[in-house]
């Protein structure tokens, strides 16, 4: 389906500055397949990070009258007794899809209900596969979530010294309002700080504090950010195939142009930079206006770790090229070849030649890490080199939302500045925290093994984040199966696999494969004792799916044999 966007609702005149009276700002209607008739409105300008609201003078309904233009076409307002029917929503809503969401994960809810036992590895969800939390985050959190506790008297036989202590500062940093107040649209001034100190301590580089946004969880940055980036459907953005589905259902949302760049797989999931500059090449030839790179290191869903010099050489063909580097870092945690550390975006900028060539947003997120605080939802992202106008609407972006959690925010305090040596909690963070890292470590090397052991599957083993992309090889009768189902072969392997071995996992399709390959994505995060069973659930399936459309199959089936057997999963 071709979709036309109509003009973002918000497109500003000019960028904004602290001195500038007004800006000028077009508000328009947002429809599919024709373009949106817009007025202009007089707008208080941002004024460095605050900004006023729009009053009745500033939107005069006399706007509204528009002399010699041609009438207005209205859009149907009601379908089937319905004004909010499925066909009249946004329909960049109705062509962005999700697959960690999809139809995998919607049967096996339902086989769920039919008591049947389900093994979900098809979503990073440490802490709902069987992970702990922290227990020095959670004690911080239970105290800043209940303050009256810092008074009673038997608190500090229940909480450690350190722990009490950092709840009283994150509630006077906090202010009056304390967890249930709204904070900064960025988010606490002294949490940011304390990102500001790890990212020094990490990549010998401090960044701006004032270009730091906590977020809920590292999606909401995204989203933001890319929301802000695309003008419209000749924008375009550079995104890793195979990539994590956020990225293409929000450029989809935002009316933008996702340019799919192949990583390569044979090398070990490795960019290409010359095949990098092909495709801007083309897409500019074709009219498209080259945005914004993103770039997931750690890789999902590859389980990758791109080492440092091409890192650095990334970040020089974007300097180059002239686009944004969007580096989604959210798994730095999470490294288990000692020979290739993680190295930020942020460091080879810094470290490089030009550290001002490169305009960057690095994104973080609680939930990824050993700590797995999914639900809780905090993260950030950092501005390198970008203009102080782009700044200042970025802050008005989040102010729209008001501002993160700020749960979320305590989060993020925690573990960019944790327990240190000699303080009362530290030797039990750092046992809780590299015991689950040696356990991971152990998960990735069991599936990477397993799936390099079977016949028709491969895989580039993981030696990062918290995935598998293992590449399975169908046989021929498979892929007839697959087409007489009407079925995607990967989606048919994956709705097997699930069916028959109670595995839910993510069809490669989801995340963007090379052309004829068929992949899944599973993590490792059930606990090692359900891991052993998923392989040899999954060993088990995988060799009876062969038996059953293999080559003895094929035979079979060209010698007037029926038809091979499909499961009722298959069928539907």
């Amino acid at each position: 389906m071709l979709l036309q966007r109509a003009p973002r609702c918000l497109r500003a005149g000019r960028s904004p500055a602290a001195a500038a009276p007004t800006s000028a700002v077009t508000r328009s209607c947002r429809a599919g397949g024709r373009r949106g008739r817009s007025r202009a409105v007089r707008v208080k300008a941002v004024a460095g990070p605050s900004f006023e609201s729009l009053d009745g003078d500033d939107m005069p309904l006399a706007t509204l009258d528009r002399p010699g233009a041609p009438p207005r076409v209205a859009l149907a307002s009601e379908k089937e007794g319905k004004v909010a029917h499925p066909d009249l929503l946004n329909p960049c809503l109705l062509e962005a899809q999700y697959a960690v969401r999809g139809e995998l994960y919607l049967r096996a809810e339902e086989l769920k209900r039919q008591q049947r036992e389900i093994i979900y590895t098809n979503v990073g969800n440490p802490q709902a596969l069987g992970a702990k939390p922290l227990t020095f985050v959670r004690q911080v959190v239970a105290l800043c979530a209940a303050p009256f506790l810092l008074d009673d008297p038997a608190t500090p036989g229940l909480f450690p010294a350190d722990a009490i202590a950092r709840a009283r500062a994150l509630l006077a940093s906090f202010g009056t309002g304390g967890m249930g107040g709204y904070t900064d649209s960025r988010g606490n001034p002294g949490v940011r700080g304390e990102v500001a100190d790890f990212i020094e301590a990490r990549d010998g580089h401090r960044p701006d504090v004032e270009h730091i946004f906590l977020t809920d969880g590292a999606s909401a940055g995204v989203r933001g950010v890319l929301s802000a980036l695309l003008r419209g459907p000749g924008d375009a953005v550079l995104v890793p195939i195979p990539q994590y589905p956020l990225y293409s259902a929000s450029i989809a949302l935002f009316g933008g142009k996702l340019l799919p760049y192949e990583l390569d797989e044979a090398g070990g999931w490795r960019l290409d930079l010359d095949a990098l500059t092909t495709q801007v090449a083309a897409a500019r030839a074709e009219g498209y206006s080259v945005r914004a790179l993103v770039f997931i290191n750690p890789g999902n869903p590859t389980g990758s770790c791109l080492p440092g010099p091409d890192v650095a050489a990334l970040v020089s063909w974007c300097a180059r090229e002239r686009v944004v580097l969007l580096a989604d870092e959210v798994y730095q945690e999470l490294v288990y070849r000692d020979d290739r550390p993680f190295v930020s975006a942020h460091k080879a900028l810094m470290d490089g030649p030009d550290p001002g060539a490169c305009e960057l947003i690095s994104f973080h997120s609680v939930s990824k890490g050993t700590s797995g605080e999914c639900g809780l939802r905090g993260g950030y992202y950092v501005l390198t080199n970008i203009h102080p106008g782009t700044v200042a609407q970025l802050y008005k972006l989040s102010s729209i939302g008001l501002c993160p959690n700020t749960i979320g925010q305590v989060v993020v305090s925690v573990l960019c500045n944790p327990p240190r040596p000699g303080d009362p909690s530290h030797a039990q963070w750092a046992r809780e925290r590299a015991d689950e890292l040696a356990s991971l470590r152990r998960r990735a090397a069991l599936v990477s093994a397993a799936f390099n052991s079977l016949p028709n599957m491969s895989v580039v083993p993981t030696e990062a984040a918290m995935y598998a992309f293992p590449q399975v090889h169908m046989p021929p009768a498979a892929l007839a199966a697959a087409a007489a189902a009407g079925k995607k072969a990967d989606v048919f392997y994956c709705l097997r696999l699930l069916e028959q071995a109670g595995i839910c996992t993510i069809p490669g399709s989801g995340f963007g494969q090379a052309a004829g390959s068929q992949h899944f994505r599973t993590t490792f995060l059930p606990r090692e004792e359900v891991m052993a069973g998923f392989v040899e659930k999954f060993k088990a399936f995988h060799t009876d799916f062969m038996a059953e459309f293999g080559p003895q199959a094929a035979a079979a089936a060209g010698s007037g044999g029926k038809e091979p057997a499909r499961t009722d999963a298959a069928q539907k």
